[in-house]
């Protein structure tokens, strides 16, 4: 690969910049360690997903990572599914993250809607563990046991997952804000032996109880042992009679001086995160001890570059794999910033304001955020001092042009945007920063090292420049060891390795640069056919979203009605605007002149919510399902989605489409 000439950096880092990153540093040592000697990032990708077995214990090595034994082989059996990793290891995911305790810098750093920012010591976390996990210990709770947590982003939940993995025990958790359904189609799969809950949290400027909830999962969890409650407000009722309180419990245990780590095999269950479940139950998704731990340490070491001293942001709550990932970054020994609450509450600038007060070096944010900024005009740089700020990422949807232009104008000059991709199923982004390569608008920087991703044409053959299936072709540690209650793999394999045998599908479009640098178009799934061209959504909403007039889109292709393709976009307006036809226009236009024809709608509709799941993502399958007849029941558990009465106009259409009154 050679460095493209077909566009100019945004950013490129420096010469010192470069010579300082754990990147850096980790080529020299494997020169100096192993005598392989690399000239390019390129090169040194290359190697990692060839050599798979040697690069992955070079990364266990160079990431210091603590065990009580390694054993001396990596990878003894490289299928896809079933790979082994390690198989000799016994090791400890909570135990790499206390290995790193240091008195110069704060473990976490916390602040919610209604609490000011504090700081929470190293040796204090360490001591809240200790006396979580011993309290565990008197309750029972024994490896392989499940503990679940309904809890938002606060401190109690990384100490209640610490202490949970610390005794081999599995951890899963859900936000506050999932309804008692989509909490017990998560819960229920998994049969959890405790579970710590809030009895509300508060969101946007308003309290949410949630003491009838509590009630209803606890009933709806007859394997339940012990329930633990953190309380919110001071009330006089006791949602639980049954219920330890957090606080007393731990002042129970505080005398308890030290933490026992269980050694656990390589691929023992680490947490089950889930499926979004728009189309039945969500999938229980098993990850491994070992997996996680290596590829979060390579990950947050060698393409996030974090150190000791930096700060480590994103705006995540416990029911995305993010807030997993944020955990993560303390495998760094660096300091995970939490914040609980609305990123638009009081206003849109909390966020800015929390980077400048809390110093944070690397910010984590999403597309919409950095959208909504945008639209608000906020120049976040001449309200606060965001110098400490050094790298931003995003996730959760392809990155567009204009926010990549908005941070680069209004937060920092002089970072680096890491735009990510990865997803629950891995725990971890595989494509992403690559700290020693320049910022291009629009795009990510490249696959990372150990993730074979690669672009597969409709022959199932890797492609370069040219839109293809995002594919992992080369096991990865951190693919998940199973599915809960799947005992033959079997909806397992047909989620990832059905379309290619052997091959890992993702579910998404990428087209790779011939430099390296990748850009994602959307779910292949949801892939709009216009005349035989393949197109992804995620275009056609940062087109349209750039209108100050739309706040937000939906856009799905329905092959319908006798037609080739009838594609409706849906768009949400601002400030109470009508959709006429002046405005049809306008959008239409925007759309034939910044994309294509093709990209143009058949036909434009308004609505008042676009349909959303729990963590976030549009709803375009199931609205393609819902538009092209299929039951509801059959289309979507309203469960699933954050907004379920949004579903309301798109049954009442497909109604009328049945009835071919479009």
């Amino acid at each position: 690969m050679h460095e493209s000439t077909r566009r100019l950096p945004l950013w490129t880092p420096t010469a010192q910049r470069i010579e300082n990153t754990n990147l850096t540093r980790y080529i020299h040592w494997l020169a100096a360690n192993h005598d392989l000697h690399f000239e390019t990032y390129s090169e040194l990708w290359r190697w990692s997903v060839e050599k798979i077995g040697p690069f992955w214990q070079t990364v266990w090595d160079f990431c210091e990572i603590k065990a009580a034994q390694r054993g001396s082989v990596a990878l003894p059996n490289s299928t896809m599914p079933g790979a082994t990793w390690f198989p000799e290891a016994r090791l400890n995911y909570a135990e790499n993250i206390f290995a790193h305790m240091n008195n110069a810098h704060p473990a976490l750093l916390y602040e919610s809607e209604n609490e000011p920012l504090i700081e929470i010591g190293w040796q204090e976390l360490y001591a809240k563990t200790a006396a979580l996990q011993a309290a565990f210990i008197a309750m029972g709770v024994e490896e392989g046991d499940r503990v679940v947590a309904y809890l938002p982003n606060i401190p109690e939940a990384i100490i209640a997952c610490l202490a949970t993995i610390s005794l081999g025990a599995i951890w899963s958790s859900a936000s506050p804000d999932f309804g008692t359904k989509a909490v017990l189609d998560r819960f229920s799969q998994i049969e959890p032996k405790i579970i710590i809950a809030v009895d509300g949290y508060d969101y946007n400027g308003r309290f949410f109880d949630r003491h009838t909830t509590i009630q209803q999962i606890v009933a709806g969890l007859p394997c339940l042992e012990q329930i633990i409650l953190i309380p919110q407000r001071k009330q006089d009722r006791q949602p639980l009679p049954a219920a330890k309180i957090w606080h007393t419990l731990l002042a129970t245990y505080a005398n308890t001086n030290s933490l026992t780590f269980k050694q656990v095999p390589f691929d023992h269950p680490l947490w089950v995160l889930y499926s979004s479940g728009t189309t039945g139950l969500p999938k229980p998704i098993v990850h491994g001890h070992g997996g996680n731990l290596l590829e979060h340490a390579k990950e947050t070491t060698l393409h996030n570059d974090l150190k000791p001293a930096d700060r480590f942001f994103w705006y995540t709550n416990t029911g995305w794999m993010m807030w997993n990932y944020l955990l993560g970054s303390m495998l760094t020994g660096s300091t995970a910033v939490l914040y609980n609450g609305s990123p638009g509450y009081p206003s849109l600038d909390r966020l800015w304001s929390l980077a400048e007060r809390s110093r944070i070096t690397y910010m984590g944010l999403s597309p919409a955020f950095l959208t909504a900024c945008i639209k608000a005009g906020l120049t976040p740089n001449q309200s606060y001092d965001l110098t400490s700020i050094r790298t931003i990422g995003s996730t959760g949807a392809p990155l567009p042009v204009s926010a990549f232009e908005f941070v680069y104008d209004h937060v920092n000059a002089d970072l680096a945007v890491e735009s990510l991709s990865g997803g629950t199923d891995l725990c971890t982004p595989f494509v992403g920063g690559v700290p020693i390569h320049p910022v291009y608008a629009g795009e990510i920087q490249g696959a990372s090292l150990g993730a074979k991703v690669e672009a597969y044409n409709a022959a199932g053959e890797p492609v370069i420049e040219e839109v293809g299936e995002l594919v992992i072709s080369a096991p990865m540690p951190s693919m998940p060891i199973k599915f809960w209650n799947d005992p033959h793999n079997g909806r397992y394999k047909a989620s990832y390795f059905e379309m290619y045998p052997g091959v890992w599908r993702h579910g998404d479009w990428i087209k790779f640069n011939d430099d390296g640098s990748c850009v994602i178009y959307g779910r292949s799934d949801s892939t709009i056919n216009r005349k035989g061209i393949r197109m992804g959504t995620s275009e056609i909403y940062a087109c349209v979203e750039a209108l100050e007039a739309v706040i937000d889109s939906l856009v799905v292709d329905l092959e319908m009605l006798d037609r080739d393709s009838f594609m409706p976009l849906f768009v949400i307006l601002a400030g109470g605007r009508t959709l006429d036809e002046a405005l049809k226009q306008t959008i239409i236009h925007k759309l034939r002149t910044d994309l294509s024809p093709r990209h143009v709608p058949n036909e434009i509709y308004q609505v008042q919510a676009i349909p959303y799941t729990l963590s976030g993502k549009k709803l375009e399958i199931p609205v393609r399902r819902i538009l092209l007849g299929q039951p509801v029941s059959q289309a979507v558990d309203p469960g699933a989605v954050r907004n379920p009465e949004s579903l309301t106009f798109f049954i009442e259409l497909a109604g009328q489409f049945a009835q071919n009154k479009l």
